[in-house]
């Protein structure tokens, strides 16, 4: 019985140790041995951006790009915009009207405090205020869509004043 406890231990352990050793596809010749630039030999692969590339990826993912920036936040117990944001919403209605097959969601927060549906119905206006906004600067309403999830998806777990400012925000999502 021992025996055959061990043996598919081992079997099973050897499965994993394998999976866990794959790659990820095929190399090219050169490619990934150290020979590439900002490698230096040492075998460590480097991304294009790391070796002095530029960012292949979309606007929305580059960290240099204003519409990086997906969080806008709110005072406490409002539904105002904040001024230091407007650039950045402006920034993301433009992004939404050269693109009218993007879609973004809006999702309103709510810090810990209030009750339950007040803070769902308050996350509500966040997200409307920002949706009116966008729409405003002429993004079609097919392209947006609102959720509030009031105090239930916390940014920070904390119960002072920073954690609370952290949770009143509403959050872009492309």
């Amino acid at each position: 019985m021992k025996t055959n406890y061990f043996s598919w231990t081992a079997l099973i352990l050897s499965v994993l140790l394998a999976a866990g050793c794959g790659t990820t596809g095929d190399k090219k010749d050169g490619e990934g041995d150290g020979s590439e630039a900002g490698g230096a030999g040492t075998g460590v692969e480097t991304s294009g951006v790391a070796a002095g590339g530029t960012w292949d990826a979309t606007a929305l993912e580059d960290p240099n790009s204003p519409l990086y920036t997906k969080v806008i936040y709110f005072d406490y117990d409002v539904a105002e915009l904040r001024s230091e944001f407007i650039d950045t919403l402006r920034v993301h209605a433009e992004y939404l009207v050269q693109n009218p097959d993007a879609m973004v969601t809006i999702e309103g927060h709510c810090d810990e405090r209030g009750s339950r549906e007040y803070n769902i119905a308050l996350g509500e206006r966040r997200a409307n205020a920002v949706q009116r906004f966008f729409e405003t600067e002429g993004v079609r309403s097919s392209q947006i869509n609102t959720i509030s999830y009031g105090e239930e998806r916390p940014e920070d777990y904390g119960h002072s004043e920073a954690a609370w400012a952290m949770n009143r925000r509403a959050v872009l999502v492309y």
